[in-house]
């Protein structure tokens, strides 16, 4: 049986705000298609032409998500492996819908998940984790680019709800218009509490986050 690499990366463990998100990716025996690269090396424009390229390329992909509440409740740590771990069920669902029932499971009993850093998910599957996997693991580059294609464009999308907060400018992240907003409105409601007590210049509904 052929080993089929699984790759898996996150985005969003920084942000104030929204969720962590995951992506898996698996290619074929042909390869990928295109020449990724970690997400964070590239620039936005490079990623939305890199992210249709990817999905074309890929046997399956999955995307998953972890919640403000549960980033609060969990911590990002745990948060960010269970996002990866509803990417891999996500690709996993794909694979069994889109292909016939035997074929679908020879390809998912041949699969070894490679995730960058030193942490896997549990997933019921071969993990293997690899500190700077995202600038040498061409599936792991390609699942930071779908999440943090996927995250940003969700962030963007939220925007409408809670314009006020300029997400569509940020996606969440900790930048001083960001923190303004947060001192002006009272947190939002997609806000990151436990990421605010360590925010000592941000406002949470008129609460000092460090007090």
């Amino acid at each position: 049986m052929v080993k089929r690499i699984c790759g898996i990366d996150e985005a969003g463990r920084g942000p104030l705000a929204g969720p962590v998100t995951a992506a898996a990716v698996v290619f074929g025996a042909r390869g990928i298609g295109c020449t990724p690269a970690d997400s964070k090396s590239l620039s936005a424009r490079r990623r939305a032409q890199l992210e249709p390229q990817i999905r074309a390329a890929a046997v399956a992909w999955g995307i998953g998500w972890s919640w403000p509440e549960e980033i609060d409740l969990i911590n990002i740590h745990n948060a960010s492996l269970l996002a990866m771990q509803r990417a891999f069920t996500a690709l996993c669902n794909s694979v069994q819908h889109y292909y016939p029932a035997s074929q679908a499971r020879e390809l998912i009993a041949a699969m070894e998940v490679q995730v960058d850093g030193r942490f896997t998910p549990q997933v019921g599957c071969p993990c293997l984790a690899i500190e700077g996997g995202d600038r040498t693991v061409p599936q792991i580059q390609a699942a930071s680019i779908l999440a943090k294609e996927a995250r940003d464009r969700w962030m963007r999308c939220y925007s409408r709800e809670e314009p006020q907060y300029g997400f569509d400018r940020h996606v969440g992240y900790p930048t001083l218009h960001h923190r303004r907003m947060i001192r002006q409105h009272g947190a939002s409601r997609i806000q990151r509490h436990s990421f605010l007590v360590r925010e000592p210049d941000c406002v949470a509904g008129g609460i000092t986050a460090s007090s």
